[in-house]
């Protein structure tokens, strides 16, 4: 296999390309990008192939801002419409055993009207790969993910992804539902936010009723609400009006104040999120400001996109956190991701670890 697949959001194929090409580079490995606008996927191909499966080894998944999902893979096309799954058993003939089988398509329109077929050609796939011993009978997380992204119903890329560096969701996207007393849809951002950067135990542990949040740029309060239904008492920073039913709760207290500008009276804040309308830099900078000067534990807040130059805008950000961060002495763990309820943003999460004391006393 010599290409790897990547999943991104339709009209972000040319980010996707930009950072597999960006970190395929720095891991020494020579081959070139294979994009096309609006397709939901992009491809590196690398000239050896081993060097698909080296990659998905190398690079840590989650320092992928764009890419949803990914696997090595190999693109089959034309397959007998009679027997695509007698294709797909040869092509998987010296793949390791599988743990899990995910039939997908891109995240468009085109994918969505592949999507019944591929439900009816999962089971007798799924029963044809477990007598090849390519598949296991019950899902083992431990071991590989077999992935076969349909793009027409004779064409497909057939590969697999290990399990401790993918997404753990079909096709990359967490399915969520809107709350029905949701103040406004940015509130799955931040549920979907939640269940990317946090496992279920870090969760648990860091994510407390009982524990203060602050929202900067609240209104009408779509991400309040996630820090209020985990138990949060939350301030809720903004000039504009807050959701009565939000205020009703008894958890949330609001300050009609420029979110740039408030700054708690005490270093206890166990969360900060963000999700202002400004430039990336200004919102970094103010995200900076926070962390050393030891207000906040933890934090996710949102960075606005330019309509070109999407890639470079991003990385200069999460550059400038990285070099800031590291001048102050901080320590911390960064995770960034363009979240399937995300348009044009991408959303970081912060985890502080140490900020010296000598910082702000």
């Amino acid at each position: 296999m010599s290409s790897v697949v990547i999943y991104c959001r339709s009209g972000f194929e040319n980010d996707a390309a930009a950072e597999i090409n960006h970190h395929a580079q720095l891991q020494g490995v020579a081959g070139y990008v294979k994009a096309k606008p609006n397709t939901g996927f992009v491809t590196f191909e690398c000239f050896a192939k081993e060097d698909a499966e080296r990659l998905l080894k190398q690079i840590d998944f989650k320092s992928l801002v764009f890419a949803r999902q990914w696997f090595a893979g190999t693109l089959l096309s034309g397959m007998p419409l009679e027997d695509r799954v007698g294709e797909i058993k040869q092509c998987v003939a010296d793949f390791p055993l599988c743990g899990e089988l995910r039939v997908e398509t891109p995240d468009t329109n085109e994918g969505k009207e592949l999507s019944k077929f591929c439900k009816k050609i999962s089971t007798p796939l799924a029963k044809s790969l477990e007598k090849q011993n390519k598949l296991t009978r019950n899902v083992k997380p431990q071991k590989p993910v077999l992935h076969v992204l349909f793009l027409a119903n004779d064409t497909a890329y057939v590969g697999f992804s290990f399990s401790d560096n993918n997404s753990p969701f079909f096709m990359g996207i967490p399915r969520l539902r809107m709350p029905a007393d949701g103040p406004s849809r940015s509130t799955l951002k931040l549920d979907e936010a939640f269940n990317v950067f946090l496992t279920k135990e870090q969760a648990e542990d860091r994510v407390r009723p009982g524990m203060r949040g602050v929202d900067l740029g609240a209104c009408p309060g779509g991400w309040t609400y996630q820090l209020v239904r985990r138990g949060m008492f939350v301030a809720a920073i903004d000039n504009g009006p807050m959701n009565d039913k939000l205020m009703e709760s008894g958890q949330v207290k609001h300050f009609r104040e420029d979110g740039f500008k408030y700054r708690p009276e005490k270093r206890n804040i166990d969360w900060l999120v963000c999700d202002m309308v400004e430039k990336p830099s200004k919102v970094t900078q103010l995200m900076i400001d926070w962390i050393v000067n030891g207000f906040v534990k933890e934090l996710i807040f949102n960075l606005k996109l330019p309509m070109k130059k999407r890639f470079d805008s991003v990385y200069e950000c999460l550059q400038l956190i990285d070099d800031e961060l590291a001048h102050y002495n901080v320590g911390y763990k960064l995770q960034a991701k363009h979240l399937y309820h995300d348009r044009e943003e991408v959303t970081v999460h912060i985890q502080v670890l140490k900020v010296p004391q000598n910082l702000y006393s």
